[in-house]
């Protein structure tokens, strides 16, 4: 197709640049255009979005712009925003805009014409505003206990840790890992009489949360008998598994099947955010997340933050070859904001082949990683300064605080600039020698140490400054993120919305399950099958063997 044959040239131009001496360097460019801070800074509703610390120079920007039209980058939202099936390998609609819009707002087509895909939305938020109002009108509960993987519990438990307030109408809890010591550690601080449970798995059979689901029903009814099954609540589309279970009919939350679980925070999975937050903040969350979709579907490609975002992490990872970004919110209610990101963007990008199914020609899914400032800064920050790849770094800044300590918030924003200031300047010879020299070290002392005190610099980093935390920018935020997700996809013409990589180990661990209490089958490698014998050698009272 002359597309693709248009969109080789671009890639062909952008590793030509990404080759030419300099590529790289950042501060020269600063040198060159006094207004480059002004010029590489993008803002959208109160969002600002400041590439300027980065190697993108115009030429770079135009190439990578040029890459976007090639790649209809366009073409292909407005095909995710018109309910096309644009998950291919699950013939499926990419609806998570709708489930913060307006009713007929977003269509699904379906094989049997097109649905109203924020009407049947707008109805479960209905149900769900309901019962987390009764709930809290009532007071039964104080607390609320969420049972998920993956994104049934990075996202929630993210949302819910940046948003709750001492004052906040209950307490969130959350129960993940397949592992029983994360269950006795917790449940030792819950009153079952007192606690809602929410089981969230879209088809109920999810094997890590219903082994989890299965300990707290048996713990609320060795304690409340009958009754504690009013406690359990389900966010599924399996109402005969849920019923089965003993979820009572009226307290199962639907989703439809074109809500994927890395963007499912918004739909009948982010009830626990709703239970612990309040039902308002869950509203404005879902007004931030729409407010970043509308920039999303009409800014014109050189003023649009996502694809923005994911033009310059395509030069970082294809043009100049940096697998890995470090994200560094300097807010500890976004700690859990990496977590997020991490599942959000490996899964959706971790892909090696083309929406056609042929091998991609370019790197695909930076490795994601990062802490909460200033943490970061006593332990992985070492990599980033001195380390021998540089490590783009995402640098999230919050101007106001809610809370009464302004010097804390100030030394938190200093040390937020700070950072991303000392991965741009670095420290010369000439520098730390002056340096070292002043506070009277010998010469011989300072020639010593001066190769292990030098910065190289020029390392990019991204700076996303929000006014203030609230539920209304953290939608902003998190949307954000999900649609330079959606726009890399395209970029590197992979399905950005299937994640048939988890779903191997699934199946071997079915397989490897009952060989930890019986006869082990053939087919095993020779490490996995000695493995499983040690196991049941070291453990032969809990593996059948005692």
């Amino acid at each position: 197709m002359p597309q693709d044959a248009d969109a080789t040239a671009k890639w062909t131009e952008i590793a030509s640049l990404a080759r030419a001496p300099g590529a790289s360097a950042i501060r020269p460019l600063f040198a060159a255009d006094p207004g480059r801070a002004e010029r590489f800074t993008f803002h959208a509703d109160g969002v600002t979005l400041d590439l300027s610390k980065t190697s993108l120079s115009p030429e770079v920007l135009r190439a990578l712009l040029g890459l976007a039209g090639m790649r209809d980058v366009a073409g292909r939202r407005r095909a995710m925003a018109s309910g096309e099936r644009i998950n291919a390998t699950e013939d499926r609609a990419v609806l998570h805009m709708a489930l913060r819009a307006p009713r007929g707002t977003f269509r699904a087509l379906e094989r049997d014409g097109a649905e109203d895909a924020s009407a049947s939305v707008n109805d479960t938020l209905e149900a769900m505003r309901a019962f987390t109002l009764r709930t809290h009108a009532d007071q039964p509960y104080t607390d609320v206990l969420n049972i998920g993987i993956g994104g049934s519990d990075l996202g929630p438990q993210m949302v819910v840790r940046a948003l709750h307030r001492h004052d906040s109408p209950m307490r969130a809890h959350w129960l993940s890992n397949a592992d029983g010591h994360a269950w006795e550690a917790l449940r030792h601080q819950l009153d079952p009489a007192r606690t809602l449970v929410l089981v969230a798995s879209k088809t109920f059979t999810t094997a890590e949360t219903m082994s989890n689901a299965h300990l707290v029903r048996d713990w609320l009814r060795a304690a409340l008998g009958e009754a504690g099954d009013r406690h359990l609540v389900a966010l599924s589309t399996n109402r005969k598994a849920t019923a089965a279970f003993g979820v009572p009919e009226d307290q199962v939350f639907g989703f439809r099947d074109w809500v994927g679980g890395r963007f499912s925070l918004w739909s009948a999975v982010g009830l626990s955010i709703a239970l612990s937050c309040g039902w308002r903040a869950f509203e404005r969350l879902l007004a931030g997340a729409r407010a970043m979709d509308e920039h999303f579907l009409a800014a014109p490609d050189a003023e649009n933050l996502p694809l923005l975002m994911a033009l310059a992490e395509v030069w970082h990872v294809d043009g100049l070859g940096y697998g890995t970004r470090a994200v560094l919110p300097y807010d500890e209610r976004l700690a859990r904001f990496p977590a997020h990101l991490q599942q959000l963007e490996m899964e959706s990008l971790g892909k090696r082949v083309t929406l056609e199914g042929l091998p991609v020609a370019h790197n695909t899914g930076a490795v994601v990683f990062g802490e909460p400032g200033t943490n970061a800064q006593h332990s992985f920050m070492q990599l980033l300064h001195q380390g021998t790849t540089p490590v783009p770094a995402d640098i999230v800044l919050v101007a106001r605080p809610d809370h009464h300590f302004p010097a804390s918030h100030r030394l938190l924003l200093a040390n937020g600039l700070a950072q991303a200031e000392a991965l741009l300047r670095g420290r010369d010879a000439e520098e730390v020698r002056a340096e070292m020299l002043k506070s009277g070290r010998s010469a011989a002392e300072v020639e010593a140490l001066l190769p292990h005190r030098l910065f190289p610099g020029d390392r990019p980093s991204t700076t996303i400054l929000i006014p203030e935390l609230t539920p209304f920018t953290l939608g902003q935020l998190v949307a954000l993120y999900e649609h330079k997700v959606f726009c890399l996809g395209a970029l590197w013409d992979v399905n950005a919305f299937d994640q048939w990589g988890v779903e191997l180990g699934k199946q071997l661990a079915s397989a490897i399950l009952p060989e930890l209490s019986g006869p082990v089958g053939p087919g095993h490698d020779g490490s996995t099958a000695a493995l499983i014998g040690a196991l049941k050698r070291l453990w032969p009272e809990g593996t059948g063997q005692g």
